[in-house]
């Protein structure tokens, strides 16, 4: 049943609404993880990282909305359902447990790297399918990107 119909021609519209589920699977995933790693982070650099989590977890969650509401647009129904979300997520997770201030950095980083290849994948097979939705993928990469970079810098110097 198709309750909203799509302004895309059928094939255009699977390709971008493959991608912006896949990306909404990343997004509320990326959500999960960083709420995770907020409730048991522990370590001097607690606090700073604390709030740095609720900064990425925002950040995902006000993605996932704009993501699913642009599916929808387009007429393709978004899933964040969780059995959706665990059963498709491709990111690393935390561990159970209390985790340590640099090991939260770290995962917080290869998640967000993670995140952004596939969106970097999504932005090139969005390209000529539906710029819109490209244009959607490359702002929510820009902001992931900055994400990134903080959590990046806070293991400097590295002891490799």
């Amino acid at each position: 049943m198709t309750v909203v119909k799509s302004t895309l021609p059928d094939k255009e519209c699977r390709i971008a609404g493959d991608a912006l589920q896949d990306t909404l699977v990343d997004l509320l995933g990326l959500s999960l993880i960083g709420k995770q790693a907020h409730w048991n982070v522990v370590g001097p650099r607690f606090r700073s990282i604390h709030l740095q989590l609720d900064e990425v977890v925002l950040a995902a969650r006000e993605h996932a909305d704009t993501v699913a509401e642009r599916a929808a647009a387009i007429g393709v129904s978004p899933d964040g359902r969780p059995e959706t979300v665990a059963a498709s997520l491709g990111l690393p997770s935390a561990d159970e447990g209390w985790l340590r201030d640099t090991e939260v950095v770290k995962l917080m980083v290869a998640a967000l790297e993670s995140a952004i290849g596939r969106l970097r994948a999504r932005i090139d097979a969005t390209e000529k399918a539906d710029p819109v939705t490209q244009d959607l993928l490359i702002s929510v990469t820009g902001d992931l990107e900055k994400q990134r970079w903080m959590f990046d810098a806070e293991n400097w110097p590295r002891d490799e």
